[in-house]
């Protein structure tokens, strides 16, 4: 996309880690978003029994479909499964902006560091320049999505199946004014941010020290 942009329109190149990070999102959120919403509710009505395992991602989802496919009905059934995807809406709406600020946050950082030592890098530059903008674009974009982190994980516990499927995160983010104010809707920023800043350092950091490592070897071989 970078290339692109820089022979066709080169003013939009500054916004293409946006729109990257926002389109690899919404394919990864989309994707893996049944086990996001296990995960949610096992976190949150773990059942802890002497002797008694509590139950696992399998038996979790089908806990939520239990709950929804209560006919014979094939269709009715179908329709069920949507309930696997209870509150996608919000964690789009939340991860979408999360990676849009992180990425057109973190490159120019990035960039601004490795300029500043120049052709004398090496793995712990790197290292260090790449895990500094990832800590602070994460955490900057995880204390911005705070509230729709909220509204998420509000839709995910919704135990009534009916209404989990009519709510909205705007009518989710409301309730939560109404209950809170602006506190309700910053709820857990703290251990967000404390873990997003560090987990965004940790994967740029190693993945651009890796490239660069296997880059200086394919350079001496060659």
């Amino acid at each position: 996309m970078e290339d692109f942009t820089a022979h066709n329109a080169p003013r939009a190149t500054p916004y293409v880690p946006l729109v990257a990070g926002s389109l690899a999102r919404s394919l990864a959120c989309a994707t893996c978003y049944p086990i996001e919403l296990a995960k949610t509710r096992m976190q949150a009505f773990k059942e802890t029994q002497v002797g008694k395992k509590p139950p696992g991602v399998f038996r979790t989802l089908l806990g939520v479909l239990s709950s929804v496919n209560g006919t014979n009905n094939s269709q009715n059934r179908l329709q069920g499964y949507r309930v696997l995807w209870t509150g996608m809406g919000a964690q789009l709406a939340r991860d979408v902006p999360f990676s849009a600020i992180c990425w057109s946050t973190l490159e120019p950082i990035r960039r601004r560091l490795l300029n500043l030592v120049g052709e004398e890098s090496n793995v712990v530059a790197v290292l260090g320049a790449n895990f500094s903008a990832g800590f602070v674009a994460g955490s900057l974009a995880a204390a911005a999505t705070c509230p729709l982190d909220v509204a998420k994980t509000r839709r995910q516990i919704e135990k009534d199946p009916m209404r989990a499927l009519g709510m909205t995160t705007r009518q989710t983010l409301m309730e939560v004014w109404r209950d809170g104010g602006i506190k309700g809707l910053f709820t857990g920023v703290g251990p967000r941010v404390g873990r997003a800043g560090p987990s965004v350092g940790i994967v740029v950091s190693f993945y651009e020290v890796v490239k660069y490592v296997l880059h200086q070897r394919f350079e001496t071989s060659s």
